[in-house]
């Protein structure tokens, strides 16, 4: 293995893949603390002595792949400390889990996530995207670089007048990638492609001087060489497409203006908008996956990557000074899932309806689709239709329950005119051919009855002059479209009541008259935890309802079997504790529910990852 050193106190090694050594290059020989950059297979580790290094603090990987990393456990044992990109940590410390659940047969995702590590390796921290990261005595900016895989990041260091990019993957050579097929995320799409035209023009304007890619020789021309790669990848992206797909366009001007100071953001997944202040300050209206290509299959974390790809031209093009707040319409993770981003990043304050606040900070506790994978935390709880502030405008967050139980509707005075904001209340068909929007409920979102012709009653009472959705085009109101939003909201009441049984038994459209929360939870062996159950009476008259626990075996509960009387349509709560004595990941535990004469059987589940109880501490 040779090291050649491509800058003062940087390295270049040749292994599966380019591995990178940064030093402190003033630092004595002998006593140099060194990063590696990516680590291949480990061969780093003898060159060491030879180039004064005393021990190698530090590995920073661009992204999971093997050929990157499949040394690390000598790292590890080294004494390094491994950081890794935040969209990819599980496929670092919790590999075994896409490795026993990812699908096999008729598989339609095309994404490399199989050319991970076979095993799980401890991970120190993960790395600041858009921040600076000081390690050893070095300081590196972290840029996100989706493309060759989705959560791939490069560093940048800057020495003796050059900025240096460690790019991993993204940039082969002038105009080249290492890897077509890696682009490839899902079957007949174009995502990893485009997203490498985009991450190619934004490090272009990083002020790089120097590329040094995981495979390829170091370029020293860094922004002609990206510049090619994102014209040639934008061809190749354009032969794949019915029509052009103009991403500089995107990158460069990604908002439309709506009035004066409203714009609306079109490239990200779901419609996020952003008010404009005099102050020079803005506020977004959700904020999920901004600059999108598009989605790919699999819900694990490393299929999403959430950036701030389209913040620069808000400060370019529109003068802004400080992204201070944002709000949710809901808790879906196409609306939030770049929030936590922007507060880390930018300072940006969340500011959370009371009814959507809950099930954001404690994802676990419902059993609800398409949430965020990690507690988001309101630095602001908005009680529900009373006006807040925010520099001159005032907001109004009003309970809108329909496409999910957790969601609120905005109402907002600007430029002379009434805007709510609806998230994703119904599909934005108004008036295109004489057809009416569509009503989009979901029943695992808690679809009720009624709740459709409340938000229409609502935006009666509201008069918009305006309302933007959060995945259609915003629409002008007037009243004749308000009269078909309550016809929408009167046929699907009409169309759930013919079908359902609702005179026999009253279970709902969700189809759940009772709930076990939290419904994920973790927990030690032999520690109890507390739960609570929610049973709903589906009769029109009273009734007594008889629930049994159900565990496995041997585990322990506070009650094993409950007796309510119910009155006519009653929800009732009731806590108990339950104490496992077994570890393993997801285990099930169920309510068996009867209700009168109706036997509903094991209704519902709750799951419960359980590790060992601790070792007890020895004593000297």
């Amino acid at each position: 293995m040779t090291a050649t050193e491509i800058a003062r106190g940087v390295w270049r090694l040749d292994d599966t893949c380019q591995v990178y050594l940064l030093a402190d290059p003033d630092a004595p020989a002998g006593a140099r603390d060194a990063v590696a950059i990516d680590f291949g297979s480990g061969l780093v580790l003898d060159e060491l002595p030879g180039l004064g290094i005393r021990r190698l603090t530090d590995v920073l990987m661009t992204h999971h792949h093997r050929d990157q990393g499949q040394g690390l456990p000598l790292a590890v044992a080294h004494g390094a400390r491994i950081h890794v990109p935040p969209v990819e940590r599980e496929l670092f410390d919790r590999v075994e889990e896409m490795w026993e659940g990812r699908p096999l047969d008729n598989d339609y995702a095309l994404r490399q996530d199989r050319f991970s590590l076979l095993a799980s390796i401890p991970v120190h921290a993960t790395v600041p995207e858009y921040r600076e990261l000081e390690v050893a005595g070095l300081r590196l900016r972290v840029v996100p670089t989706p493309g060759h895989t989705i959560g791939s990041v490069t560093y940048l260091l800057e020495r003796d007048g050059q900025v240096i990019a460690f790019s991993g993957d993204l940039i082969y050579a002038p105009g080249k990638v290492w890897s077509l097929a890696a682009t490839q995320w899902s079957y007949t799409q174009n995502e990893g492609p485009a997203m490498t035209v985009l991450s190619a023009r934004i490090l272009a304007r990083e002020g790089v001087t120097r590329l040094a890619p995981s495979h390829g020789a170091v370029m020293d021309d860094a922004v002609a060489a990206l510049e090619l790669l994102a014209d040639t990848m934008q061809e190749y992206v354009d032969s794949r497409r019915s029509y052009p797909w103009d991403l500089l366009a995107r990158l460069d001007d990604p908002f439309v203006a709506l009035s004066e100071h409203l714009l609306l953001n079109r490239t990200s997944m779901s419609c996020s908008y952003v008010v404009l202040s005099g102050t020079g300050e803005a506020l977004i209206i959700d904020y999920g996956y901004d600059m999108t290509t598009g989605i790919v299959p699999g819900q694990d974390r490393s299929a999403r990557r959430p950036w701030l790809a389209s913040v620069p031209a808000l400060r370019r093009n529109h003068g802004v000074t400080r992204i201070t707040v944002a709000l949710p319409t809901h808790y879906h993770d196409d609306h939030i899932a770049g929030m936590p981003l922007l507060r880390d990043v930018e300072g940006t304050e969340l500011w959370i309806p009371a009814n959507v606040a809950p099930t954001m900070a404690d994802p676990w506790r419902e059993d609800l689709p398409c949430q965020w994978y990690d507690p988001i935390v309101a630095d602001r709880v908005l009680p529900l239709d009373e006006p807040f502030t925010w520099n001159e405008y005032t907001f109004t967050a009003h309970e809108q329950p329909g496409h999910t139980l957790y969601a609120v509707a905005y109402s907002l005075e600007i430029d002379g005119m009434t805007v709510v904001f609806t998230g994703d209340q119904q599909e934005g068909l108004g008036g295109r051919d004489g057809r009416r929007d569509i009503m989009n409920y979901q029943y695992r979102n808690l679809f009720r009855l009624g709740d459709y012709s409340r938000s229409a009653a609502l935006y009666r009472r509201l008069g918009p002059g305006l309302m933007a959705s959060g995945h259609w085009e915003p629409r002008r109101v007037d009243d004749d479209y308000l009269d078909d939003l309550a016809e929408s909201g009167r046929l699907v009441d009409d169309l759930h009541e013919r079908l359902l049984p609702l005179d026999d038994v009253g279970i709902g459209p969700d189809g759940q008259t009772a709930r076990l929360l939290p419904y994920r939870a973790g927990g030690v062996v032999d520690e109890p935890l507390t739960y609570d159950l929610r049973l709903r009476n589906p009769f029109p008259s009273s009734t007594d309802a008889r629930v049994s626990l159900v565990l496995p075996l041997g585990w322990r509960s506070s009650r094993r079997e409950i007796d309510i009387a119910l009155g006519p349509h009653e929800e009732a709560a009731v806590q108990l504790t339950v104490t496992p004595t077994t570890a393993g990941r997801r285990q099930r535990l169920a309510l068996d529910v009867t209700v009168g004469g109706l036997r509903l059987g094991q209704h519902v589940e709750a799951l419960l990852d359980v590790a060992p109880a601790p070792l007890p501490s020895s004593r000297p």
